[in-house]
């Protein structure tokens, strides 16, 4: 797992929010030109960390926003996960074996707050199942982690949904996995130490 999406309908907000919870606050990452979006980052050390993402009040005209229902999020919840591979071209050949539709791989980059610019592809996945993956494989390009706010860590990380042997079985073709349970609707739960003790989001 490379990092958690969570989506908010305000991202200062969001920011504000995610630093009442674990007592660090997350640093505005930049923002998506044509994507419709911008976020803010927070490291859980180990080459993983943790995208708070809203709609950019800036990019009005952007139709087709980076993670589908954006505009109409009420709440905060996470609405994506990335797995980080090292070729994007192996899990598109694994998914066109398995019969399963892609979108990419696509080429992706940010500038970030202190000019640098970060580079990537993604692969993403034509799945109507809520909480399937993205693929992501980082450029030369220092990982977000690494230049992000510390202090936080990852312990784990469920998905609850109703269809999970279905998505299991989708994640297992791709060569990945994740820790899927039966539930009445799609769900990611992560438990995280934190500065504020262990907490969920």
């Amino acid at each position: 797992m490379d990092h958690l999406v969570f989506g908010v309908p305000d991202l200062a907000q969001g920011i504000d929010l995610v630093e009442r919870k674990t007592g660090v606050r997350a640093e505005f990452g930049g923002k998506h030109p044509g994507r419709g979006t911008h976020n803010a980052l927070l490291s859980f050390g180990n080459r993983q960390y943790l995208e708070i993402i809203a709609v950019d009040p800036e990019q009005p005209s952007t139709t087709e926003v980076m993670f589908a229902g954006m505009r109409e999020l009420k709440e905060p919840r996470f609405i994506g996960w990335a797995d980080a591979v090292p070729d994007i071209g192996e899990v598109a050949r694994r998914a066109k074996a398995a019969g399963i539709a892609t979108v990419g791989p696509l080429e992706g980059s940010r500038r970030q707050a202190d000019g640098s610019m970060l580079e990537w592809k993604t692969l993403r996945l034509a799945s109507e199942l809520d909480l399937a993956p993205f693929f992501i494989a980082w450029g030369k390009t220092t990982h977000p982690s690494e230049t992000t706010p510390k202090g936080c860590r990852l312990l784990s990380f469920i998905i609850e949904h109703p269809k999970a042997a279905e998505l299991r079985k989708l994640l297992a073709a791709l060569g990945t996995e994740a820790d899927l349970r039966a539930g009445a609707k799609p769900r990611l739960i992560a438990r995280l130490a934190t500065p504020n003790g262990e907490i969920e989001l």
